[in-house]
């Protein structure tokens, strides 16, 4: 999908936006080229807007492994084995690693994310379909899923937000302690279904 500055301006980009781009691509650019430099420039804010403005498409990006700064991509995200990023990853479908995945700031797809290991993010993990991780899950601010949320072992977060249900510690080739099966935050929505709530709130009071 080729993308100009007359595509960005109907869809209402901002004028910081335009001049980035023009100064990156003067005469227009692939759509996947153009959300490549707005990981290369750090500016997931720029990536989630072309993800919502643009939309996602039916490409798949499969990779062995992924480390690096940031990693947006308008389609879906396979990887075989860990998914680490510096910043930040967006894909506008759905996530998917064989290992873990690891954002040092936050991790948000169209559909569904999920990974072997664990998923952590040192600020929001969101989904628009299911969250799921055969370890824990880990947000610095909030888990969100349009479908439930399924963890092996515990999930932590300030707040946790799903459509379905909850599931934390239902490792299979074991069983779990008391804290693996935790679930701390706040629970905003979701029913939970296996695991232990501990909000955090009640401590502090």
């Amino acid at each position: 999908m080729f993308i100009t500055k007359e595509v960005l301006k109907e869809k209402g980009a901002c004028s910081e936006g335009i001049k980035v781009f023009n100064d990156a691509f003067p005469d227009g650019g692939e759509y996947q080229d153009i959300l490549d430099k707005c990981a290369d420039i750090g500016r997931p804010d720029f990536a989630e807007w072309l993800l919502r403005e643009i939309g996602s498409t039916d490409s798949i990006l499969e990779l062995e492994s992924f480390e690096g700064k940031s990693l947006f991509f308008a389609g879906e995200v396979l990887v075989k084995g860990g998914l680490k990023v510096e910043f930040s990853i967006k894909a506008g479908r759905g996530i998917k690693a064989g290992d873990g995945i690891k954002a040092g700031d936050g991790i948000e797809a169209g559909c569904g994310i999920e990974a072997g290991c664990g998923i952590k993010a040192g600020d929001g993990i969101k989904a628009g379909c299911g969250i799921e991780a055969g370890d824990g899950i880990e947000a610095g601010w909030g888990i969100e899923a349009g479908w439930g949320i399924k963890a092996g072992l515990s999930i932590s977060a300030k707040t946790i937000w799903c459509r379905l249900r909850i599931f934390a510690g239902i490792i299979s080739c074991r069983i779990p302690n008391e804290e693996e099966m935790s679930i701390r935050g706040e629970v905003k929505s979701g029913l939970v279904a296996h695991g232990v709530v501990i909000d955090e709130r009640d401590a502090e009071e």
